[in-house]
């Protein structure tokens, strides 16, 4: 029982990073990232390679480029600026200014293409078979716990990291740059009548959840010592965007929320159970409901379970002075004086 909850404490943390990720870029910013999981794939990836050493050594059985050992947290920090960089340069041409269902449709294009690169060209990260045997953290230092307390030690430390990305994102949704990029959700023509710059701050908004995807990435194979083109198919951006239209778009403790209903209790906790019926029949299930939830929340509760407030913000103190109405003026007399 302790393995259990713990392996779903992973799941959960990696998880609500990229819900995080994605409400940052499609909550705040309005951006349809169709294209979120290979951002994260991006990260997982860069973390094994630069982990796994050189596909000549130890890794000799599996084909990889950039082949390196870099100590722990490096890794991390790799797959962080490589969901970034890669955010920047698909945001270049899939952020131009032309519709929004266009450019979820090119998101998802480039995310099929990137699939099959992948899984096509075997020289580049071993195809479809993946990479595995990806060292665990600080194994040697923790050597002296067992397999259930190691668990429990990076569980702690994804917990950690989802703090640490919480508070950020909390504090940029506050600020005036968060303010700025909802006014660009909302109507970005007015938005650029008064001075700012949409392309630029949805371009912004589109890197940092690049880069919050990839730490994600690095995170989970860490966790998992392995990564495929299966473990990154679309599907799975659609489970991210179910998670935070039912949590409530905007809204980041709603999209907690979201996560851990979707993702952990209706994704995750049926992979522990026995199975029932014929193979995959409880895997098919799962995103029947996931796709039905989707359809449940648009028509019923749009804003989901826990909607984002309205936020006011107080003008400054010189500026409420001349904001604040004088007394009345006196009213006009009835007649003229002689």
């Amino acid at each position: 029982m302790s393995f259990y909850i713990s392996t779903l404490l992973v799941y959960f943390f990696v998880d609500v990073l990229l819900a995080w990720a994605l409400n940052l870029q499609f909550g705040w910013g309005g951006i349809p990232n169709f294209a979120l999981i290979m951002f994260q794939a991006v990260g997982a990836y860069a973390a094994a390679v630069v982990s796994l050493g050189p596909d000549t050594g130890a890794g000799a059985f599996q084909r990889y480029v950039f082949g390196s050992d870099l100590p722990f947290p490096v890794p991390l920090l790799v797959a962080t600026a490589a969901g970034g960089i890669l955010a920047l340069v698909v945001g270049m041409f899939a952020l131009r200014r032309i519709r929004r269902d266009y450019q979820a449709a090119i998101l998802l294009i480039v995310s099929l293409i990137a699939i099959q690169v992948v899984s096509n060209l075997v020289g580049l990260l071993n195809g479809s078979n993946g990479l595995t045997g990806v060292p665990k953290p600080l194994s040697g230092v923790l050597a002296g716990l067992t397999y259930d307390g190691y668990q429990w030690v990076y569980a702690a430390w994804a917990g950690l990291i989802a703090l640490g990305v919480y508070l950020l994102v909390a504090r940029l949704g506050g600020s005036a740059w968060g303010r700025a990029l909802r006014a660009v959700r909302d109507n970005e023509d007015a938005a650029a009548t008064i001075g700012l710059n949409p392309m630029g701050l949805r371009m912004q908004a589109f890197v940092i959840g690049g880069m919050i995807a990839g730490l994600s990435g690095g995170l989970l194979v860490d966790f998992l010592s392995a990564w495929s083109p299966a473990a990154w198919g679309y599907a799975e951006t659609f489970a991210v965007f179910t998670a935070i239209i039912l949590g409530g778009v905007g809204n980041n403790w709603g999209v907690v929320l979201g996560t851990l209903l979707v993702q952990v209790i209706f994704l995750q906790v049926p992979t522990f159970a026995p199975q029932v019926g014929y193979t995959g029949l409880i895997d098919a299930l799962e995103w029947v409901l996931i796709g039905g939830l989707w359809l449940l929340c648009l028509a019923i509760r749009p804003r989901g379970l826990i909607p984002e407030r309205r936020r006011t913000v107080a003008p400054p103190p010189g500026v409420a002075a001349t904001l604040t109405p004088g007394p009345a003026a006196a009213a006009p007399s009835q007649g003229v004086s002689q």
